[in-house]
């Protein structure tokens, strides 16, 4: 830590630069009162570190809360701190273009606001969404209702409902760690989460683009700004662009390159990215597009001004990437397992001292072993680790061949003398699994926790461990961010949205269920049949004619409606209309309050 360049303060003087007016107070509401966003409560950041911080993340925490609107170029604007991402507004002929509108309405319409309060009551004249995360469309109803051209890369669609609808419910309670929204925002609990301060927790919603960026080079006007595309497909998210300005020489780099090493599997959870193929896209950008842009700008954090500034931040990224690509191959290739190579791996001396290959929300550890998964999966090829108890069941047994808890907690207060905060919090984690009574452990791992993650570089791993002594000592905190907003479930492709009822169906209760729905979409002119058999719901588009049990007519709205627990009133039902209740009586519900530190 020494060694870092703390007197480097060019990050502080580009985060500064541009400045035109910040929200005050940085506090956003809901229309019921709630609080969604306040801004103002990392305020303590201001101070000097603390010992309960890394000095390097608390840096970081440090950049990334400054709030407010800022120039980048002529006409080009952003307004950052009002949510986890950048909002970007192009000024044009006739009014303005935004780019990735937040999270929520509520912080979105806050943002536009408070660009027109210095800019002009400009009219919002097209969106584009730099990729399928929700950070970058779930407010896209706070700027505009419709009407106006809507761009994304090609896959959009697909990507944004299905990561949000099919694994959403688990993800969104590891959310509840990763970003650690129980946590006091005070230097003893949550300072941020290395990519913004965090997630606004008001309303979600989605307007399906109009137009789909399919190939690099494509270029595209709206209200008389340019734009020249590159598709970068598996880079940070599944569908993503990168695209150039050429009449501001502005590039806009999405969420691929940013002021920290990012994940090539964020701990939520979501698809392994591929590492390999993000270098690429980099090194293609530098090509295409560094002699003709004086600043770029990304969705997250602050801009980089200059040619050689830009090519030095595009390369010294697109090497991180490559090297934890290429080493972690190298290395499983001569038996290394993913945990073995996260320990051997060190990065270069050049990229060690750029502040923005630091992992404050990747990291060489949890990246390098999901570049391991990607290519050879969850096996280690260690026959012992084939076919392993679950976690409590081997914690049970761990705990039986020290001598019982008392003798784990023992052992483990001995590691942490040895300042081996890692192996304790091992044997206090099986000591908790064996017993979630065992309150000596469970204050003891709970202070563990609280020690490594005060001491971690990475934003998410310190609420992680955080949110981890949190419910050790306070019980669980569920998951509130809604998965299923009406907009997400309207945005699905019928494929979709049957694909969303058939990973809800509890398979044992449904293994000796027989019946066959079929729905036709009024509205569409199309028929689907979906069967469930041995556990399975399976789907077919303009089945044979046979007969099914229940044939219900009716328009993707009132699917749509049915799936919110609306009913089926106004839907013309013919057969045995029993089958849509039994089909119903097999759905089982996702749980939004699973256990992560306790079996």
């Amino acid at each position: 830590m020494a060694d870092l360049p703390f007197h480097d303060k060019d990050d502080f003087a580009d985060a500064d630069r541009g400045f035109i007016a910040k929200l005050s107070p940085a506090v956003i509401q809901a229309a019921d009162g709630r609080v969604i966003w306040d801004n103002d409560s990392y305020d303590f950041l201001q101070g000097e570190c603390p010992a309960t911080a890394h000095p390097s993340l608390w840096r970081q925490g440090q950049l990334c809360a400054r709030q407010g609107l800022y120039e980048v170029a002529e006409g080009v604007y952003q307004v950052r701190g009002l949510d986890l991402s950048n909002m970007t507004l192009v000024e044009g002929e006739r009014g303005v273009l935004v780019i990735d509108p937040l999270i929520s309405t509520e912080c979105a319409a806050a943002a536009l606001r408070l660009y027109r309060e210095h800019r002009g009551d400009r009219p919002v004249t097209g969106v584009v969404y730099t990729h399928s995360h929700a950070d970058h469309f779930g407010g896209v109803r706070g700027v505009t209702r419709g009407g106006v051209p809507i761009l994304a890369p090609e896959g959009f669609m697909e990507h944004a409902v299905s990561e949000n609808v099919y694994a959403g419910p688990a993800m969104a309670r590891r959310a509840v760690y990763m970003y650690g929204p129980a946590l006091p925002r005070s230097p003893e609990g949550q300072i941020g989460c290395g990519l913004g301060m965090t997630t606004s927790t008001g309303t979600v919603s989605l307007i399906p683009p109009t137009t789909e960026v399919t190939r690099t080079g494509q270029e595209e006007t709206v209200d008389g700004i340019r734009m020249v595309f590159q598709l970068t497909p598996g880079t940070e998210a599944p569908a993503e662009m990168n695209f150039l300005f050429p009449d501001r020489r502005a590039l806009c780099l999405a969420e691929n390159a940013t002021h920290n090493q990012h994940n090539i599997l964020t701990l939520r959870g979501a698809m392994v990215r591929d590492a390999r193929a993000w270098a690429r896209y980099l090194n293609e950008a530098v090509t295409l597009f560094a002699d003709r842009a004086d600043v770029a700008f990304a969705s997250h954090h602050w801009p980089t001004w200059g040619r050689a500034g830009i090519v030095r931040f595009l390369e010294q990224q697109r090497d991180m990437y490559a090297y934890l690509h290429d080493q972690t191959l190298r290395l499983l290739n001569k038996g290394l397992t993913g945990p073995e190579i996260a320990e051997a791996l060190h990065m270069p001396p050049e990229l060690e001292q750029a502040w923005h290959t630091h992992g404050y929300y990747g990291s060489v550890s949890h990246n390098v072993k999901a570049v391991y998964q990607r290519y050879l999966g969850w096996f280690d090829g260690n026959p012992a680790h084939l076919w392993e108890h679950p976690p409590r069941e081997s914690a049970v047994r761990y705990v039986d061949c020290l001598g019982g808890g008392s003798a784990v907690v023992a052992f483990a207060r001995r590691y942490i003398d040895e300042n081996d905060l890692r192996f304790a919090a091992q044997l206090l984690n099986h000591a908790v699994f064996a017993d979630e009574g065992n309150k000596e452990a469970r204050d003891l791992l709970a202070d563990v926790y609280t020690r490594l993650g005060h001491g971690a570089e990475n934003a998410v791993w310190r609420n992680f461990y955080l949110m981890g002594a949190l419910e050790l000592s306070d019980g669980i905190v569920p998951a509130t961010t809604d998965v299923t907003s009406l907009d997400l479930l309207a945005a699905l492709s019928v494929e979709q949205i049957f694909d969303s009822l058939a990973i809800r169906v509890d398979g044992p209760r449904a293994w000796h269920e027989r019946l066959s729905i079929d729905w036709y979409l009024t509205d569409l002119g199309e028929r689907y049949r979906t069967t469930l058999s041995n556990g399975a719901l399976i789907q077919q588009r303009e089945p044979a004619d046979e007969s099914a049990d229940l044939t219900l007519r009716l328009t993707k709205d009132q699917l749509v409606g049915l799936l919110a627990g609306k009913g089926v009133g106004g839907v013309e039902r013919e057969g045995d209309t029993g089958a849509l209740q039994r089909l119903v009586a097999v759905l089982d519900r996702p749980a939004p309050d699973f256990a992560i530190v306790t079996a």
